[in-house]
């Protein structure tokens, strides 16, 4: 019988080690190096055990031991900036990728774990050009395609990453990491329903794949679908416990649900996981908001910012703490985060400079532009007399819905409908960063009220409409905009006003969108008598409120037009409103006509739509 030689162990142990047989593998290995202690390969392979069982430290003394035998292979350097990497020592990762390619130009696999490498660094150019020279080496690599796209739209070059990850599905069809990429991809486009279908086609692809179900799950509650994003998150928790990402997303779809308790807890959890990432600890913050536990809720804010500084959710989130609290001081600069946050998709690129009452405008052109509501551009266009004041010229541009109203304002500020060209200006500001441009505290807001008028003309048309009345005549709104991220709170099923649709008023809507869900109940309130049909842009509403002893409404556009007017108004909040009616008072210093109503618990409508009942029966 044959001996069995040194080279005969080492292919039995490399054929063992392909077949997944570790044990047997390096058993053989160490035979071999009892033999041949400077055998090169037995050491190197060893670490490829090692770093395949995840025992990265014993790994690198492998392979730096085989690199110490023979410096020459390039393979040992690559493998050894995996280990590197896997260790978190990402630049002594680039260094030996770079010492393999150094040896062999075009080790592809080198240059590209060098490009994921400089990526974690954050070293963004340095990797698209490492992605490039992958590319130059191997056009029809498209994990490299796939990893270049991820570059591009960390730069923002939406564009172009979506050609690098159509490239890379077009190479690789069952790619299932550039569906989920390119899926995040019509997220930033807006274009959520084809990120959708993406999604879905990784996870077709790659049942088991945590990252697609999370993303899924985030594009669902984007779409206002929290019950199936829900599902979701679930389950990539169940294929990857450890996910910490996934337990904020199902944190913000138990929120969206109103299970506060429960997005507490998944949130507490992302943050054992993951603690030096912000987003748990501001999303946190959110759920302590709603809660009204504000201390709490200011202390995640803080933790989050603390942990990245220019973090811009929760700068923006911390604004609407300090605005809610009176601080105003502090609330409106933060205030100004939202451009990289919740309005990062709405933010204006003009050429002419942002005015933030930093500079002189006497003599100068000013374009105040809409964003956001439709409510919150009725609350701020009250300033645009008062940039007027200091010498400017005022370009207002407005939604089509608001630009025959606007035109009531003082001065001589013209008016344009949004999509309109624009006439040549000097700045431009939009609407809700006049607050900050006049540095505005609780004492110096603008309250000369009205500042907005109904047209006469309206006005007229609506008194010969409605004729004289001998009984109080409300108008009411109900229900804002389904679109509006608190609207489950605020808006109120108009079934529940039943205490108050059954007095002896006399009720009209002031709404012209009507839900289905409220259509069959409004069919049992003949007192509430609807102008859907009459009512076509806000003048028209104005001209109707003006013919009403009364307004009653939840925190929409229709609230802030009856203050902006000057009429009486009572408004009702949820448990956690919004900053800008504060906590506990019953007036507001932005609208001195308006009552506030406030739960006294979160969906505590009774209460509130009872004591208003009482309140009509002592005024009828």
């Amino acid at each position: 019988m044959q001996p069995y030689t040194r080279d005969e162990k080492f292919e039995d142990a490399v054929e063992h080690h392909k077949a997944g047989r570790l044990p047997l593998a390096a058993d053989l290995y160490h035979q071999v190096l009892k033999e041949n202690p400077r055998h090169a390969f037995s050491h190197f392979l060893l670490g490829r055990i090692a770093f395949q069982q995840g025992q990265f430290e014993r790994a690198r003394q492998w392979i730096e031991q085989a690199i110490e035998l023979d410096d020459t292979n390039p393979g040992f350097h690559n493998d050894l900036g995996l280990v590197l990497q896997a260790l978190n020592c990402q630049d002594q990762a680039v260094a030996a990728y770079d010492r393999a390619l150094a040896l062999r130009p075009d080790h592809i696999e080198a240059a590209y774990n060098r490009g994921k490498a400089l990526q974690t660094l954050q070293q963004l150019d340095g990797a698209l050009a490492g992605f490039d020279r992958v590319i130059e080496l191997d056009p029809h690599l498209a994990i490299a395609h796939n990893s270049r796209g991820v570059i591009l739209q960390a730069l923002d070059r939406l564009d172009d990453a979506r050609a690098s990850f159509e490239r890379a599905i077009a190479l690789q069809p069952r790619l299932a990491e550039a569906h989920n990429n390119l899926a995040l991809l019509f997220h930033s486009f807006r274009r959520l329903d084809e990120g959708l279908e993406s999604c879905t086609r990784a996870i077709e692809l790659k049942p088991d794949f945590a990252e697609a179900y999370n993303n899924r799950g985030f594009l669902l509650q984007e779409l206002g679908r929290p019950e199936e994003a829900l599902v979701d998150h679930e389950r990539a928790i169940a294929l990857k416990p450890d996910y910490a990402l996934a337990h904020t997303y199902r944190g913000n779809a138990l929120n969206a649900l109103g299970n506060l308790q429960a997005a507490l807890e998944s949130y507490e959890r992302a943050i054992a996981l993951s603690p030096g990432d912000p987003q748990p600890y501001y999303s946190r913050g959110t759920v302590f908001y709603q809660l009204k536990r504000l201390d709490e809720a200011l202390a995640s804010y803080d933790a989050a910012i603390q942990l990245e500084p220019g973090c811009a959710q929760a700068r923006w989130n911390k604004s609407l703490l300090k605005l809610l609290l009176g601080d105003y001081e502090e609330g409106w600069p933060l205030y100004e985060a939202r451009w990289q946050s919740a309005q990062k998709n709405y933010a204006r690129d003009f050429a002419q400079p942002l005015w933030l009452g930093d500079r002189p405008i006497s003599g100068k052109t000013v374009l105040i532009h809409a964003e956001q509501g439709i409510g919150d551009f009725i609350q701020f266009c009250r300033y645009v007399p008062v940039v007027e004041a200091l010498g400017a010229k005022v370009i207002v541009e407005a939604p089509r819905s608001l630009t025959n109203l606007l035109r009531t304002l003082e001065g001589s500020a013209r008016v344009i409908e949004h999509g309109e060209a624009l006439p040549a200006f000097d700045f431009h500001c939009p609407v809700m960063s006049l607050p900050l441009a006049f540095k505005t505290t609780l004492a110096t807001i603008p309250a000369k009220i009205p500042y907005l008028k109904a047209a006469p003309a309206r006005q007229h048309t609506w008194r010969e409409r409605l004729g004289e009345h001998a009984r109080l005549r409300v108008g009411l709104s109900w229900s804002g905009a389904r679109s509006h991220t608190n609207d489950r709170n605020r808006s109120i099923p108009l079934r529940l006003l039943k205490p108050l649709l059954e007095l002896p008023i006399e009720f009209h809507a002031l709404q012209i969108e009507v839900r289905s869900e409220d259509a069959e109940a409004w069919a049992t309130f003949p007192r509430l008598v609807s102008h859907q049909t009459e009512l076509n842009d806000f003048s028209d509403t104005a001209a109707l409120i003006e013919e009403m002893d009364l307004v009653i409404s939840v925190d929409t556009s229709v609230a802030h037009l009856a203050g902006a007017l000057g009429r009486p108004v009572w408004i009702l909040l949820p448990f956690r409103p919004d900053f800008r009616w504060m906590l506990d008072r019953i007036d507001s210093p932005w609208y001195p006509t308006a009552v506030l109503f406030r739960q006294s618990a979160p969906d505590g409508w009774a209460g509130v739509i009872s004591d208003i009942a009482n309140r009509l029966m002592s005024r009828r």
